[in-house]
């Protein structure tokens, strides 16, 4: 029986995850992914924490049989969760909180709508999709769209505190792709803000919900006034509460395969010795809070994956003078590591800024297709 990816996203060992990819059917994906019971992967936590890269995905695929050209659907959307790295990647302060704070400290309609913190937006699909995504971490990406538009094509916060509450509460937490989506949304990338009425809302959740605030013309939006449940606004404020822990016995002189929120990689260095850590940066969580469940989630599954791993809290400066042996570590925009950094594996050899998605997937494409 193959495995199932449900809403509580189970801890998959590396070969189940592969089989499940392999028996996944990216032309239904195709067909069905805006659809709230469409054939989504759910993929994303197992992308986002590094267990499995988009380049492997897409070569497991290949291994299932599909054509390039079949799955080229699928394969755009591994291409932007690329896309949204990249951009990260090099300019990491465009989206840094504490970097946007300081750029506009008076954030115009800062904070998120009371409603949305409460799953009250009257917006049937959006609210049900908010519970869902506080009891499971999970929330289909066009109810995202939604949520987003609703936050600031409509209720016009800025989008930062929205941005951050929704990445707490996400098992797939990825900074880069959660903000720079929500500033897509918001318009600050391609210079159009999104909207979504209630008829495409019902067209795509199967609601049949009417005369809602968002029962309106698309040429109604930019004039619209904010509605009175989006008005009231609260600042969102969250901490991440990190386990208590001490440095257990080990080789300082071995080397040393440090693991974090973005890698946990069961395949990376798997056949040499040496000492791996998880290390869980305060400094990190303090401006990039997770909620408890997605903690716990990645703690979890970082000890079914890599034997002998170790959880250690602290930053990399005060691990450092404890370490003689060389020390390895994934690239990544949050890691500022000193040792040998390794390449992410990404989906086209690509590097440096791209204007817009698609002049990224022309590139992209000639190595993929």
């Amino acid at each position: 029986m193959n495995p199932q990816i449900q809403d509580t996203t189970p801890m998959l060992s590396y070969a189940e995850l592969e089989a499940y990819v392999l028996q996944f059917n990216p032309q239904r994906y195709a067909k069905s992914r805006n659809f709230l019971n469409g054939g989504v992967s759910g993929l994303s936590p197992y992308i986002s924490r590094g267990v499995i890269s988009t380049r492997q995905v897409y070569e497991l695929l290949l291994k299932a049989g599909h054509a390039p050209a079949a799955m080229e659907k699928f394969i755009q959307e591994l291409a932007w969760r690329d896309y949204w790295q990249l951009r990260w990647q090099d300019n990491p302060q465009a989206i840094a909180p504490r970097a946007v704070r300081a750029e506009q400290p008076s954030l115009p309609r800062g904070g998120v709508p009371q409603a949305m913190l409460t799953a009250n937006t009257t917006i049937h699909a959006i609210d049900t999709g908010i519970n869902t995504l506080y009891d499971t971490g999970r929330m289909h990406n066009h109810l995202r769209m939604y949520t987003a538009a609703v936050a600031c094509s409509v209720a016009q916060c800025h989008w930062l505190a929205p941005a951050q509450w929704m990445y707490y509460h996400l098992l797939d937490a990825d900074w880069g792709s959660n903000a720079l989506s929500w500033q897509w949304v918001n318009g600050d990338i391609n210079g159009k803000k999104y909207y979504a009425n209630q008829e495409n809302i019902n067209y795509y959740t199967g609601g049949a919900q009417r005369g809602t605030f968002l029962d309106v013309s698309y040429d109604d939006f930019p004039s619209l006034p904010i509605p009175t449940i989006l008005k009231d606004t609260q600042p969102f404020e969250a901490a991440t509460v990190l386990p208590n822990t001490t440095m257990l016995s080990h080789d300082v002189h071995a080397p040393c395969f440090i693991y974090s929120f973005y890698n946990l990689d069961p395949n990376w260095h798997a056949n040499e010795a040496g000492e791996r850590l998880l290390l869980l940066e305060p400094s990190v969580f303090a401006e990039y809070p997770v909620s408890p469940k997605t903690l716990q989630w990645v703690i979890e599954y970082a000890h079914q994956l890599i034997p002998n791993l170790q959880v250690l809290v602290c930053e990399f400066n005060d691990l450092a003078p404890r370490l003689h042996g060389p020390v390895y570590f994934k690239e990544h925009p949050l890691q500022a590591y000193r040792g040998t950094e390794e390449a992410r594996d990404w989906l086209a050899p690509l590097r440096g800024f791209y204007p817009s998605f698609f002049a990224y997937w022309k590139r992209a494409k000639k190595y993929v297709m």
